[in-house]
Formats: C-alpha cells, sequence, structure tokens
C-alpha cells in the first residue's frame, strides 16, 4: 500500500496529522478512519459476492485472470517483442520470419563493415529505410 512512501514520510505525516488535529481529536478521527476502511471492505466483499452470484462459473475464470500483462507498458512490449509464430509467404518456401531474420542479419553485417572502417561510396545516395519513416 505504501510503496512510494518510507517510513520517514509516515512519520512526518502522522506528526502533521497530530499538530493540525491535536492530541484529542487524533484518536476519534484513527477510529473513524478504521471504520470507514472496514465499511469499503465489506461494500467490496459485497460487489464480489454479487458478481460470483451473477456470473457463476464465468467468476472462477476472471479471477484467474492477470491483470498485469494487460498494463499498457507490458501489452505494448508483449505486443511489439513477441514471438508471433512463423508466417509463410505466397509464393517461396520461406516463411516471413525466416525472411526477416536474413534481412536483419544482412543489415546488420552490412552495418557492422561501414561501422569496420569501411567508407561508404559517396557516388551513390545515403542508405534510406521507407520503413522506418
Amino acid at each position: 500500500m505504501f510503496d512510494s512512501i518510507g517510513w520517514g514520510e509516515i512519520i512526518v505525516l502522522g506528526l502533521a496529522a497530530l499538530f493540525i488535529f491535536g492530541p484529542d481529536r487524533l484518536p476519534t478521527l484513527a477510529k473513524d478512519a478504521a471504520q470507514g476502511l472496514k465499511k469499503v471492505r465489506e461494500m467490496v466483499t459485497g460487489a464480489r459476492g454479487q458478481l460470483q452470484d451473477s456470473l457463476g462459473d464465468d467468476f472462477d475464470q476472471l479471477r484467474d485472470l492477470d491483470l498485469r500483462k494487460y498494463h499498457p507498458k507490458t501489452f505494448i512490449r508483449d505486443q511489439l517483442m513477441g514471438d508471433d509464430g512463423p508466417v509463410v509467404t505466397r509464393g517461396s518456401g520461406r516463411t516471413s520470419a525466416t525472411a526477416a531474420v536474413a534481412g536483419t542479419a544482412a543489415v546488420a553485417g552490412a552495418s557492422a563493415l561501414s561501422r569496420a572502417g569501411a567508407p561508404r561510396d559517396r557516388s551513390q545516395p545515403a542508405p534510406y529505410d521507407t520503413d522506418a519513416t
């Protein structure tokens, strides 16, 4: 619950509450906060029970659902970096995954040669990747 707040900040907040509300009202406020939290927990439990009653067997599948994999960063990373498996292209015996790996290896080899000190031929236009723009 307090992942981003350290113990030092919690103590400072407690002292600030003590100075703002005073030592007489602070126990009453803590008791009211605890009762409010208890009511919220009861409402969540009741809502979960109603959801289970209305969904029936589907609620068990919903309970097993891992919502962390639908976090935007995780979802995008899985979509961009995930393995889709090989896709067969028409007319060739190669799969698009094999062609992509071969093309990537060729580009990596060419760029490694250009970085190794071989000067680029200035009479030819600079390399331009239409897919990147």
